[in-house]
């Protein structure tokens, strides 16, 4: 249908606003070159996930199409290819401005044959020496075998001279005192890097072989594998799986610049790919070295300016959080309010609060040295109940999952896995206390974004602290359901995929049709990471010809193609892709105060998401947080600065300021609110310190005149 993209193509759309932040002179030239780097992950993991996929469904049923354009797996991959090779040469013109303006501030990535005589020894003794004795070169031809190519590795290969055949050698140059950048200045701004080292000198690992061609190539694989089933080994065969993932197929090989044809057929005939997944770039391989590059200088015109987590001005901090949200419901925003003074202060100041009885805490993804670990595993020890859904199967973090597991388990707490072939992506916390009488307090947390102190700086998420009962039975029955594999089949206040989410989502979806119907003003707004649930995206389609006003911020990838007449032409969608990752989820219900509803969630418009996980929405109730929550939409929609509207023909344009019209730029607005809360705050506090000095004072004075 003429609204609806390909799901694929849509997320490379993403990846191009990504790269287009890399050629944004707005941007300082060190966050640019960040953003290139960004740009070749995104893409990495791409390849090995949906390319991955995709190659997997050709050779099992290649004929099945795509839901929403009816394109098979062939043609999907043919378009995905064409569309990076498009994408390439502003990758490479990007990168190749940025290093040359920061050449100005010193930086500068010299090529070997441009290095000065000196340097030039210094690099071939520096090869003989620090990288030669630790790696091999390995020949190969069709009497000898090739060698396993690992996963994102940079080898070197060289064309043989051979009498018969080809012959092609092949140098590892990850070793274990790799060492990616080597500097030939003290600051370290003027250097090469180690495999262009070994390139250059490769024929040093070939004596009685002539070197007839070089390069540089690199081999991404499929990561494409999931687990099934439960049981007592499941650890185990998850250990296993990370294990088995590391040797799955190729799904594309990059090679630095040209190469010989027929070597390049050779190795491509030998690791079994086809010439159609071979990519060509005129820039380093992997570009992950860049981050390092930021830490070498600290000129602030090369970096975006310091946003520092602010402590949340809603937070006292000589009461306890937990009293705190019993006498009032509390919203987070991060990175803007800090994960450390609220979150991580609430499970330090349970772990040991002697009234604490019991916390349950879903997880997906942790940051390394996890305070969110060590405060449950404390509370394990001082005895309280501890139950923790962990989940094995967070895509490239199991490894870092299953190392956590054990140790949460040698704390004593109760651990538990995601339901048989249902990842538990929600992001959901119950805490238990005693209060008087012997009854029990609750507090419930629902985030849209994973327990992990690193993102909480760099990604934009939303979390809701409350004490309302209802919402606590509500997450009881999940974590019930979590242990009995089994799931929530009905709540009173919370949405819960796979049952009870996307079917509540749809009926107020309708609530709103039928208002518009009625000839009243429908309006639907959601702030997503992603839209291409096709039942939803069906319900928006009906609603937009209903005459509901629907307003989309989606990030990533979007199925919905708005503005088409007859169909979607009431549907606004934009993205919004800037110095932090947008990750929260909001959906909004109706535009009139008493009767809007506003739920913050895990779950983006993905069928995987609304019925193929655990996932967990709270309806936000509070009339203040509401009306937060609504004003930070109507930022996110008011966004001139750092914002795309994507167009009828599913193009995307950067949104076009008005003449005279004020630069809104999302996130620098909710930093500066959460710094002008902070300051209000504060100001509060002195004034009324300085009241209670003034009216001592005052005291004193009055009795002295009374003494006298």
């Amino acid at each position: 249908m003429d609204y609806y993209e390909n799901r694929e193509l849509s997320w490379l759309k993403f990846n191009a606003r990504v790269i287009e932040e890399a050629t944004d002179t707005n941007n300082p030239l060190l966050e640019r070159l960040s953003f290139s780097a960004i740009y070749q992950s995104n893409l990495d993991e791409f390849f090995m996930v949906r390319v991955g996929s995709l190659t997997d469904t050709e050779k099992t049923d290649k004929n099945k199409k795509d839901s929403k354009t009816g394109m098979t797996p062939a043609q999907q991959l043919d378009a995905i290819f064409t569309a990076v090779r498009r994408l390439q040469p502003t990758v490479e013109e990007s990168f190749k401005k940025t290093m040359k303006e920061l050449s100005a501030y010193g930086y500068e990535h010299v090529k070997i044959e441009n290095a000065t005589k000196d340097e030039q020894s210094f690099l071939e003794l520096y090869f003989r020496r620090e990288i030669k004795p630790f790696i091999s070169g390995l020949v190969v031809n069709d009497s000898l075998p090739f060698p396993f190519l690992k996963n994102k590795e940079l080898y070197a290969v060289v064309q043989l001279n051979s009498k018969k055949g080809v012959a092609v050698g092949i140098i590892p140059v990850k070793h274990e005192n790799s060492e990616r950048i080597i500097p030939l200045d003290a600051g370290g701004k003027r250097f090469i890097l180690e495999e262009e080292v070994v390139l250059h000198f490769a024929h040093l690992m070939f004596k009685g072989y002539k070197v007839l061609d070089r390069a540089i190539i690199r081999v991404t694989r499929n990561a494409d594998i999931m687990i099934s089933g439960k049981g007592a080994d499941y650890r185990e065969r998850m250990e296993e799986l990370v294990a088995k993932r590391k040797k799955l197929a190729p799904v594309r090989l990059e090679i630095s610049d040209d190469f010989s044809r027929e070597a390049l057929d050779y190795i491509c005939k030998k690791i079994k790919i086809k010439n159609v997944r071979v990519f060509t770039s005129r820039i380093p391989l992997d570009l992950s070295y860049l981050f390092s590059l930021k830490e070498l200088s600290d000129d602030e015109k090369l970096h975006y300016p310091a946003f520092p987590p602010k402590k949340p001005s809603v937070l006292s901090e000589s009461r306890s959080v937990f009293s705190q949200v019993k006498s009032k419901d509390i919203l987070l925003s991060y990175p803007f309010e800090s994960i450390n003074s609220s979150f991580i202060r609430l499970l330090q100041e349970c772990a040991v609060d002697p009234k604490v009885t019991s916390i349950k805490i879903t997880l997906y993804r942790l940051a390394k040295g996890s305070k969110v670990i060590d405060a449950l595993c404390t509370a394990a020890e001082n005895g309280k109940e501890v139950l923790v859904m962990i989940e094995l199967r967070a895509r490239f973090d199991e490894a870092n999952n299953i190392e956590w597991s054990k140790v949460l388990q040698k704390a004593g707490v109760k651990v538990i896995y995601g339901p048989k072939d249902y990842k538990a992506h929600s992001k959901l916390l119950l805490i238990t206390r005693k209060a008087q009488g012997g009854n029990f307090d609750y507090l419930t947390q629902v985030g849209t974004g994973n327990y992990n102190e690193k993102t909480a700086t760099l990604y934009t998420d939303i979390m809701l602290l409350t004490t309302d009962r209802d919402i606590a039975q509500d997450a009881e029955k999940v974590f019930n359901c979590l242990q009995n594999g089994t799931f929530v089949e009905e709540t009173k206040k919370l949405l819960v995929a796979p049952l009870c989410l996307r079917n509540k989502i749809l009926a107020m979806m309708d609530e709103q049709i039928q208002i518009s119907k009625n000839g009243g003003q429908g309006y639907i707004g959601a702030k997503v990471n992603s839209l291409c649930d096709k039942t939803i995206m069906n319900k928006l389609v009906e609603a937009s010809q209903a005459g509901v006003k629907i307003e989309l911020v989606v990030r990533g990838i979007c199925c919905l193609i708005p503005n088409v007449d007859g169909f979607t032409e009431n549907i606004t969608v934009r993205s919004i892709v800037g110095r932090f990752l947008e990750h929260s989820r909001i959906y909004i219900f109706g535009n009139e105060k008493k009767e809007q509803k506003i739920y913050i969630s895990s779950a983006d418009y993905m069928s995987r998401n609304t019925i193929r996980r655990v996932e967990v929405a709270i309806p936000v109730e509070d009339e203040k947080l509401k009306k937060r929550l609504w004003d930070m939409f109507t930022v996110l929609m008011s966004d001139n600065v750092k914002a795309r509207t994507m167009m009828s023909d599913g193009t995307y344009l950067h949104v076009v300021r008005k003449e005279g019209e004020e630069a809104v730029n999302s996130q620098e607005v909710f930093y500066n609110e959460a710094c002008r809360r902070l300051e209000n705050k504060q100001n509060r506090q002195n004034k009324t310190v300085q009241k209670k000095v003034t009216k001592k004072r005052t005291g004193k004075n009055v009795k002295k005149a009374e003494n006298s």
